[in-house]
């Protein structure tokens, strides 16, 4: 019988800082954490992927990684999975970085592919040179022998919209088998294609759901066992309630909430330059962290989306904010975000 014990709602956790600073509130990351780890969440099935690139791994140094894994093993006390990312400028580094987690208590980790120059980036053909993220993978796999969980973003590609192709996917999930779930960063059609391509497998890897706004087609084809998504953090409460409707087999009800949930989530992606930054805004227009600012060079929050996220929120039957806490936040921006004026070039 396949292994379903990782067949998990993860939620990937944006990262609170201090009002009006970038450095990281470690109270306002456990009250976060203890909010996903309510008897809500968890008795459906959630879960944790620690420092994701929702909650900005790219820019944490690598003593902060660390600190954030072991206060989020910490508050999980193995009631459910904790999965850390692992990523760094080199192979060499990005395996400390795994280890680095293991030892702070990670159950599992959060494969993310290679960054840097356009080679490995936007001009990687990842059909062609998987290598370039499976040797990562394999050193990552010797050194800590842990479940992973992979988020496969790579270039567009026919058959692939901005994740591993499928003849590559199933390669390395036949490589590592104790790959458990993979992330599902595809468009809809694409999405479809990987999902049937992963049950074809002899082993079981979770089809982990990560565009929100697809979940309602994604259920009813029954290619969903889980999730890897930010939409946890300002949308738990309907997302659970839609997710077990479903689950129970009751469909007017899922039916009932599903279309402000979606219109919510559509407009969190809408931009793809800042869904990242708006997975902040909206926890903070929840009243769940402190501040909504991302390290630069992420985009800063406007106040015309910020606004519109309030709305949808709030169609969305969910507390946000008031008003004037808005006004107030936006205004209390860190120093190191603040607009600077371009110098005017001597000709």
């Amino acid at each position: 019988m396949a292994d379903r014990k990782y067949d998990r709602l993860f939620v990937t956790p944006v990262i609170p800082y201090r009002q009006g600073s970038l450095e990281i509130d470690e109270v306002a990351l456990r009250k976060l954490l203890r909010y996903f780890l309510s008897a809500k969440f968890v008795d459906a099935g959630g879960a944790l992927i620690i420092n994701p690139v929702a909650g900005e791994i790219f820019f944490l140094s690598r003593q902060e990684r660390k600190r954030v894994v072991e206060i989020a093993a910490e508050e999980a006390k193995h009631k459910v999975p904790v999965i850390a990312g692992a990523i760094d400028w080199t192979t060499k580094e990005t395996v400390e970085v795994a280890k680095d987690a293991k030892a702070a208590g990670a159950d599992g980790i959060f494969l993310v592919p290679p960054s840097g120059p356009t080679d490995i980036t936007l001009g990687w053909d990842p059909l062609r040179h998987p290598e370039i993220w499976t040797d990562m993978i394999k050193e990552i796999d010797d050194e800590v022998h842990l479940p992973m969980v992979a988020h496969p973003t790579a270039p567009s590609a026919a058959g692939s919209s901005g994740g591993f192709p499928l003849e590559s996917t199933l390669k390395v999930c036949r490589a590592f088998p104790n790959i458990v779930g993979w992330k599902m960063t595809y468009k809809y059609e694409d999405y479809l294609r990987v999902a049937q391509g992963l049950r074809s497998l002899d082993h079981h890897v979770a089809i982990l759901g990560a565009s929100s706004g697809y979940f309602q087609e994604y259920l009813a084809n029954g290619l969903f066992d889980g999730t890897a998504t930010g939409g946890w953090n300002y949308a738990l409460e309907p997302m659970v309630d839609h997710i077990q409707a479903w689950r129970n087999g009751n469909l007017a009800e899922a039916n009932r909430i599903w279309p402000s949930l979606k219109r919510l989530h559509g407009y969190v992606h809408q931009d793809k330059t800042h869904h990242h930054l708006r997975y902040k805004i909206a926890a903070w227009l929840r009243g769940l962290i402190p501040s909504p600012f991302m390290r630069p060079p992420m985009p800063r929050p406007e106040k015309d989306e910020t606004l519109m996220l309030r709305d949808h929120l709030k169609s969305a039957g969910l507390d946000v904010i008031s008003d004037r806490e808005i006004e107030e936040g936006l205004r209390n921006m860190p120093d190191d975000l603040k607009p600077r004026r371009l110098k005017a070039v001597a000709s």
